[in-house]
Parts: C-alpha cells; structure tokens; sequence
C-alpha cells in the first residue's frame, strides 16, 4: 500500500476523531502535533509551511521570550547570515533548518555574492552553522520568468532524508537532506556538476516550464503540500510582461506527483484564460466529513477544492469552487483595482476553511474580503450567482471573456444569492469600538498573509498595515491594531502569545485574547517579510537579510 493510501486512512480516523470531539473546544495544537508524530522528523520540528497539512500556524511550545534586543545579543540564541532579500519561511526537520533567499551572501567560493542565484539555505539547528546550500540560476528569460534578487520564496517540505521545494526556475527539486556532507551522490539524478562539501545533492528534478509548458510570472512561489508520498504543487502559471496576454492558458496550475519518481499523477488548468495576474498561493489539506480535500487558490480569485487522487485519467476531480471576489467588482493591474486573487494560504480549523484575498505587494493597498467557508458543499458554492437582464444565470468558462469583471451592470445584469452557498461568514471590516462608523483602521484590507487560529480566536495582517482579531466562528471582530507599516507576513501563535513581524522591521507581541493588549514591540534589524515559526522550543525570525534563533540561554 503506498504512503497516499496509509495517510488517507490515517487522516480518516483522524477526521473521525474530530468530528467526535467538534462539540468540545477544538484543539488545534494537539492535532498538528498529532500529524507530525506520524512524520519521520522530531516530534518538536516544523516540517513545512504552517507546520501541517492544516497550514495553521500554532504552537504548543512555552517558555517562548516576548521581549528581546537582536542588537544587544539579549534573548538571541545565534544569527546567521542570509541574501539581502528574504522572503522564505524557516522550515525545521531533523536537526535542520532550511530557508530561500538570494546569493548576496555568497556562501560557495564558485558563486560569489555578485552572482544573482535563487538559494535555498541548509543550517544546523543547533549552531546556526551554514552546512550546505542548493544554487538556483536566473533565467535567461529574465524578470518576467525570474525576477532579480528576489531568491527562493517558498518554504520547502522536509520528511526523513528527504527535502522537496519549488525553485525560482519553475522546477520541483528532491534533495538529500545530507547534501553532500555524508560522501555519496544519490541518484537517480546525478549530473549536479561538483560534488563539494558545501552544495546540494539532487536526487531528483523536474521542469514545469519545460514539461508541463508553465510560464510562471515574475518568480515561481509554492509551499509544497504533501499527503503520503504525492505532493501539491501550484505552477505559479500567469500573465506575460504586458500583464494582459496569458501564455500558456492551458498549461496546468496546480497538479499532484509522486515524491519520489517526480512522475505527474494529475494536472487542472481550472483558472485557464481567466488567470489576473500570478498564482501564488500554497496548497492545504485536510479530511472533512470522510471526504479528503486538497485546496488551491487560484490566480482568478477562485478557492478550488480537489479529490486528491483525482479522477483517475491524470485530471483533477473538482469537489467545489467559491468565488471570493464580488460579481461586479473590476481587476486592474493600476493598483486601484477592486478584485483581488489568491496570496495567502487556505487554513483549514475545526472543520472550516479560511481565506483572505490579496494581490501582488508592487500592486500597493486596496480593498479586501476574509471568507469563512463551510467545505462540506458541492459543486459552485460561491456566495452569489450572475444572472442577466432576463434573470438568466450566467455560466462563466475559463475563456477570458469575463476575466475582468464576472458581470456587468450597465448591461442590466446583476447577482442572486446562492441557494448552494458555502459562506460561513464575510468579514470585510466591522464597527469594532462601536462608534457607528468603520474606520480605516477597522476595515479588511488585501493581505499576503494567512490567518492563524487557536481558541476560536482568529489573527490575521493585512498589507495595510491592520492587525485583525476575530471570532473565527461567526466573523465578529473583537479588535485591531495599526502597526504603521506593511505585514507580508502571517502570524504565529505560541505560548499564549501571538506574533506578526512588518516591513519596519518591527516584531509585535499581543497577549492570545478577545482584548488587545500588546506585550512588546521587538526592533528587529532590517525588514521582516517573512512568518516567526517555533521549533523545538526555539523561535526562529528572519529578517530580509539574517536569521535569528531567540529563546532561553
């Protein structure tokens, strides 16, 4: 029986237990935890974006400081040196600690800082010593495909010896979480070139750009998701330099593969001509009322549920779709556009899934829309359906006829709502201190980041700067806080704390609670663009040009 098999009966009876336990206060941390015992890392690692399958991004550990001075050495356990751009998030497994970034530093004597690499960083837990690194070259196509400096922006997925990530050359890479340090040049790829100390170990490749005819936009961004031994790759398929023509429409956008062969089981091109701009985000998984689901945001504004095993003829089978963007509101790539896709991760607690709409952060701010969405529906479960000047329902193909805008109220069409509907609840913003207006401040704003939950308190940042704490049973915001500054990021829970890095370079600490009460602001040494994450009792921060391990000495 292979690994995908197991891990579905596994996350069956694992449902099953949820389900049971629904009534009571659901526990998030000992599910994660739960998850990753299954795995072949500690039992204190995290081994991927979001740590689980579920992608929220909580911790169980304590002891974790709330106030520390990176400047002053107080409270940092080691900091190592990374690119001058970061944007990937820490990944912990096995006595390893991985994380993207660019070549600035030049850690190999044959790529000097002055040559642009996407890098993919392999650091020992305990030191922070650099023990290998895997050098990604730009593409000759240049910024449209592989833009500079920007480096390695996805989180890898790591599992025994083995380490999987997307690399900003649009490939999937299987590395030897060894390197080369244990002597041997594991296959069946074996043509790395060099076999020094200090370098990666491919055991094997593949090309999306070349294979599968994507043509990403501006980098080539996915956290891997992995169930047993098949992975979830988004292809970060989009727009060319004109931010209008879509190449490779047809190309697949997000598709499954066996960990280890590479070999493609199935693809969906779902979002087809009807793709705004790139396709960012990361996939999640969970099992919900027996059924198993693997979720992708897709670039035109959709959340996508599939049948992880597909339909068994190498094509996805679609479970659900639910459109997360108004019928009438309109996409711009001028910034002032009021339809947004997918940037952040779908979270998936207590049964529920989560997720925020975003756009690119070169695109600036605009207008947002968090959705709770009940998965247990079929078919289009968005909130509303476009009908015509007739009351006729509009069907929308992946044609690029209605990429822009789904209807069109000068033409006398308009919505209806949707007796299928999915919506839990639709948080936009809400009269938060009770005034009778919602201010800045209070309004859902485009996010890049992704929500994270415990206790049924909901956080989540948005570009605009807005800290947002929310019921995450009915949508109700219980308070928010302007950190003046931009938050790329998503936050973390841990230890009765939650944690949300920004653009200043700023790390806020607020006490886990329906009142806003801030702890601490830790000044970090540059921008934080990336999500804290707990490992082994250790935080872990990087800041966009060093890395940081801060806990008890």
């Amino acid at each position: 029986m292979s690994r995908f098999l197991q891990f579905l009966q596994y996350s069956a009876a694992f449902s099953l237990l949820v389900t049971v336990c629904a009534a009571q206060d659901y526990d998030t941390v000992s599910a994660a935890q739960e998850e990753i015992s299954k795995m072949a890392v500690g039992s204190g690692d995290w081994p991927q974006w979001g740590g689980w399958s579920h992608k929220n991004n909580v911790s169980g550990a304590t002891g974790i400081p709330t106030e520390f001075d990176v400047e002053a050495g107080e409270g940092v356990l080691w900091s190592t040196p990374l690119g001058s751009q970061t944007y990937g998030n820490v990944v912990v497994a096995n006595g390893n600690i991985y994380v993207g970034t660019n070549n600035h530093h030049g850690y190999l004597a044959r790529f000097p800082k002055s040559v642009d690499l996407g890098v993919l960083l392999c650091i020992d837990e305990k030191t922070g010593e650099f023990k290998w690194q895997h050098s990604s070259q730009k593409l000759s196509t240049g910024r449209v495909h592989d833009w500079p400096d920007q480096g390695i922006c996805a989180a890898p997925f790591a599992d025994g010896d083995r380490v999987w990530f997307v690399s900003s050359r649009g490939e999937v890479v299987c590395l030897d979480a060894d390197g080369f340090l244990d002597g041997e040049n594991d296959g069946p790829f074996t043509s790395e070139g060099n076999e020094n100390k200090d370098e990666s170990d491919i055991i094997w490749k593949f090309d999306m750009m070349g294979k599968l005819s994507v043509s990403q936009h501006n980098m080539c961004n996915c956290s891997i998701a992995c169930i047993g031994d098949v992975l979830f790759v988004n292809t970060s398929n989009g727009v060319d330099e004109s931010h209008v023509n879509i190449p490779s429409p047809n190309a697949a956008s997000f598709f499954a593969m066996n960990r280890d062969t590479g070999e493609v089981l199935w693809t969906d091109s779902s979002p087809g001509l009807n793709i705004l701009h790139g396709q960012w985000s990361s996939p999640s998984y969970a099992v919900i009322d027996g059924q198993a689901m693997v979720f992708f945001g897709g670039g035109d504004g959709w959340l996508y549920a599939f049948d992880p095993a597909g339909d068994g003829n190498g094509n996805a089978k679609l479970l659900w779709k639910f459109d997360c963007n108004p019928k009438d509101s309109m996409y711009s790539v001028s910034g002032r556009s009021e339809r947004n896709h997918l940037i952040g991760t779908p979270v998936i607690y207590d049964g529920l899934v989560y997720i925020g709409v975003g756009e690119d952060p070169e695109h600036g701010e605009g207008n947002g829309h968090l959705w709770c969405i009940d998965p247990t529906k079929r078919g289009d479960v968005s909130p509303t359906l476009a009908v015509d000047k007739d009351g006729n329902e509009i069907e929308f193909k992946n044609d690029g006829t209605r990429r822009l805008q789904k209807i069109h109220p000068d033409q006398g069409e308009s919505v209806k709502e949707n007796p299928n509907s999915a919506v839990v609840w639709h948080y936009t913003g809400d009269d938060t201190n009770g005034d009778g207006d919602i201010e800045f401040e209070e309004e859902m704003h485009r996010t890049c980041g992704t929500v994270a939950i415990k206790d049924d308190l909901l956080y989540i940042a948005d570009f605009s700067g807005i800290f947002h704490c929310i019921d995450a049973k009915t949508g109700k915001s219980y308070w928010n806080y302007d950190m003046f500054s931009a938050a790329w990021g998503s936050s973390l829970i841990v230890d009765d704390k939650v944690y949300i890095g920004d653009e200043d370079g700023d790390i806020a600490v607020f006490a886990h609670g329906k009142e806003m009460d801030l702890l601490a602001e830790n000044l970090m040494d540059s921008s934080v663009y990336s999500t804290p994450v707990v490992a082994n009792g250790v935080l872990y921060i990087t800041t966009k040009d060093t890395l940081y391990a801060i806990g008890e000495k």
